[in-house]
């Protein structure tokens, strides 16, 4: 994370002079990175600075890093919008959170499964690395009921339909 740090920092001004800062990264090398921006100053877009005009200020960091994923999200001091824009661009109808348990339960539309968990449950687990939550996963129409799964109306699923996923993430950054 610190090195994906420095990089910004060579690139955008802003994060040097501290009208920006680095809030939080998550990182799996090689392939993703996720990292929340605020800004200290009024009328400085954390994110819009940090992708640079045409996007020259992401991708120079990009090619540094061998043509890893960015994603730069605006950070929050709320759980739930820092998850739900660090799923982004996955349409998101709820999250409830377990802050004693640091857990994050995200509901989204059957065809935004793919997109909110990513591929090898990689965005899922970045997001709630950066967030410091496990982040548990379901479908809208399906709800887990003592370990079975049921449809609004109470009729069981079976075990193949099943469309709840779980995230194993653990940890802060």
């Amino acid at each position: 994370p610190e090195f994906v740090k420095k990089l910004f920092k060579r690139e955008v001004p802003e994060l040097s002079s501290g009208s920006i800062e680095v809030k939080l990264i998550a990182r799996e090398a090689g392939v993703r990175t996720k990292i929340a921006v605020s800004s200290s100053q009024s009328g400085v877009d954390p994110v819009g600075s940090c992708v640079g005009q045409k996007g020259v200020r992401v991708q120079a960091v990009t090619n540094e890093l061998g043509g890893e994923r960015v994603d730069i999200i605006p950070w929050t001091e709320d759980v739930k919008e820092l998850i739900k824009a660090a799923l982004s661009p996955a349409e998101i109808e709820s999250i409830s959170i377990l802050k004693t348990a640091k857990e994050a339960k995200v509901t989204v539309p059957e065809d935004q499964l793919s997109i909110v968990i990513g591929k090898d449950g990689q965005n899922v687990r970045l997001a709630g690395r950066l967030a410091g939550y496990r982040i548990e996963v379901a479908s809208t129409g399906l709800t887990t009921l003592g370990g079975s799964n049921v449809d609004e109306s109470g009729e069981s699923k079976p075990e193949r339909n099943q469309r709840k996923i779980k995230s194993k993430v653990t940890g802060t950054t």
